[in-house]
């Protein structure tokens, strides 16, 4: 909690009010008590409770000033604005992209690269009916834009999960062919247009269609792009890095709370997001601030048995340097005593 920059927080609570009227549960008391929850996979707000509750010895010197019960903090879900949280994210990522700007993003490129997608978070119609996604499914959107220096999330948007058609067979038309090195695992580097009248309506330019032969899956890969000015093998690699935003969703809905849900409103559910965002990036700060070898994954596994405890992290991963993963069992948390 040191690493997180406290007046920055509070900038961010009084520009949308959020301690307005609030005595005995702050938003830093929310946010510190969802912090809890991400690293240690509570399942759920009588579980988030009973845990706090049995180190309640720890929780003053750990900034928490309120009383921590499920009704409380489900109040605060629902009611206090999510903005605040997103904000507070967003401050926390302007702190972490300097520290990786000089992480090798595997691409000989001078500029910065980013990749862009989304992810469904899938969610039950009849708790989430203002998520409508399909006729019997709700969800939510999060389209994200990453930093592949470090991986870190530079932009963030929370929508509903909005379906968009996509077409099996792009109609394209060859205009020339230029030399490739097939060694490098190019196979064609094409000038194209499209020929469907409604795309060439809607993209009259020329695009470049590269084909490439993957060694390490066995797959020949197609990409289309409107860059004519880098190599036909470094378009290849970039769209290579691309692969890191999947890994990215794959690694937050993995080791972060935002498949199970601690409210039902869409407040609530975008809070819980903002703060798992804020969670992931705190982590990548601690981690290169402190000059750590370890894996975010490692460091969150660590943090989930070592929460409360004083053993520095820096020892606690010396300790587990023999461990290739340290099992986690949410029912030893309230075993650990200083």
């Amino acid at each position: 909690m040191d690493h997180l920059p406290r007046y920055e927080f509070q900038k961010c609570v009084s520009r949308y009010r959020g301690d307005y009227q609030q005595k005995s549960f702050s938003c830093w008391d929310q946010f510190l008590t969802m912090v809890f929850a991400q690293l240690t996979y509570r399942e759920s707000l009588r579980d988030i409770e009973a845990c706090l509750h049995s180190m309640s010895g720890k929780l003053y010197h750990m900034g928490f000033r309120g009383k921590v019960a499920r009704s409380t903090l489900a109040d605060a879900n629902e009611l206090r604005d999510w903005r605040i949280y997103a904000e507070f994210a967003q401050v926390l990522i302007r702190i972490a992209r300097p520290l990786y700007a000089r992480d090798p993003i595997g691409v000989d490129l001078d500029q910065s690269l980013y990749a862009l997608d989304s992810t469904t978070i899938d969610l039950c119609l009849s708790l989430f009916p203002w998520a409508k996604f399909r006729k019997h499914k709700a969800a939510v959107k999060m389209h994200t834009l990453l930093d592949l220096h470090g991986n870190i999330p530079t932009f963030i948007r929370i929508t509903d999960g909005l379906v968009v058609r996509t077409k099996e067979n792009i109609l394209l038309q060859r205009r020339y062919s230029h030399p490739v090195d097939k060694s490098t695992g190019v196979r064609s580097d094409h000038t194209v247009i499209l020929t469907a009248i409604e795309s060439a309506k809607a993209y009259p330019d020329a695009l470049r269609r590269i084909s490439y032969f993957d060694a390490e899956t066995e797959k020949r890969l197609k990409f289309l792009t409107n860059n004519f000015a880098l190599p036909a093998l470094t378009i290849a690699q970039i769209y290579k890095c691309r692969w890191q935003v999947e890994l990215f969703f794959k690694w937050i809905k993995q080791h972060l709370r935002i498949k199970a849900f601690y409210g039902t409103s869409e407040n609530a559910v975008k809070t819980q997001i903002w703060i798992a965002v804020s969670v992931y990036v705190l982590v990548a700060i601690v981690r290169k601030r402190l000059e750590l070898d370890a894996s975010l994954y490692q460091i969150l596994q660590i943090l989930s048995l070592t929460l409360f405890e004083k053993v520095p992290i820096l020892q606690a991963l010396e300790s587990s340097d023999s461990q290739e993963h340290l099992p986690v069992d949410s029912n030893q948390l309230i075993l650990f005593d200083s």
